[in-house]
């Protein structure tokens, strides 16, 4: 399949997508287009630094493209979808990487037979590490679905999933990166008011986290094990953990999920 893609938003998402898709050589830089709502400065830079057209011209975007993708704020995605029911064809594939934007509300505006997929990468696509999930609409043949799987693996790993699942997928994997980093900000200032300084404290916690990360991904077993075979009875651990434990940890953890995934239904309900 030719590949010419459109991205309408130029955020920090849209510019990890671009810099994966640059990198892999999946399309030519020439076959990237670029363009947002009024920042033209924004523009330039992504010009400059990855080589893309930045073009004001949306409908001559449209139709030079057969692959869209949909990277603008969420309060901006009814507006353009509504714009673009006028321009879309069944050859274009429409992928958004809208938070709460549902694949519903895509083909309800845009119309019967275009191909729409959602897809939830986070932020971690800036370094290519992003866990992008990725649900099909009614229209799309696997063909595209592949390539949709293909274009988001230039940022990281994929996941096909069923679209109810996505509020959850929303909150674990979308706003995960913020929860870990969280826990790091408050095991920092611990270490840091016991006597140790910033700089070593973020060191050691940096390479903590990627070796918990490889842990997960390649021993084969799962958390709970893990947790255990470092856990030694009486031991420092096992201290720290009755600590957590005490103070609701686990509870507070859950409730910042459900929060997450609650706010993802209401921007979906919003957006119908």
């Amino acid at each position: 399949m030719d590949k010419t893609i459109a991205f309408f938003g130029a955020g920090n998402l849209a510019e990890a997508i671009i810099a994966g898709i640059t990198r892999s050589n999946v399309v030519s830089n020439e076959q990237v287009l670029v363009t947002n709502r009024s920042d033209n400065t924004r523009l330039d830079l992504l010009s400059e630094k990855y080589g893309v057209q930045c073009n004001r011209n949306k409908e001559e975007m449209i139709q030079e493209a057969n692959i869209i993708i949909l990277a603008m704020k969420p309060k901006d995605a009814g507006n353009y979808l509504n714009w673009l029911k006028d321009y879309i064809k069944p050859h274009h594939v429409v992928i958004s990487v809208i938070a709460g934007l549902s694949i519903e509300q895509m083909e309800k505006t845009l119309g019967e037979g275009i191909p729409v997929i959602r897809t939830m990468p986070n932020t971690s696509a800036l370094i290519g590490q992003s866990a992008t999930a990725i649900s099909r609409g009614s229209y799309v043949e696997l063909s595209q679905l592949y390539l949709a799987e293909e274009l988001f693996q230039t940022v990281g790993t994929t996941k096909i999933v069923d679209e109810k699942d996505m509020h959850t997928i929303t909150a674990i994997a979308g706003s995960g990166p913020a929860f870990f980093y969280y826990m790091v900000e408050s095991m920092e200032k611990a270490a840091v008011e016991a006597g140790l300084d910033r700089e070593t404290a973020l060191e050691l916690l940096t390479q903590t986290v990627i070796g918990a990360g490889k842990m997960l991904e390649s021993s084969g077993e799962d958390p709970e094990q893990l947790r255990i075979n470092i856990t030694s009875p009486s031991g420092t651990t096992e201290a720290g953990l009755n600590q957590l434990m005490t103070n609701g940890f686990d509870k507070a953890v859950r409730a910042c999920v459900d929060g997450a995934r609650e706010r993802s239904i209401e921007i979906t309900n919003a957006q119908k």
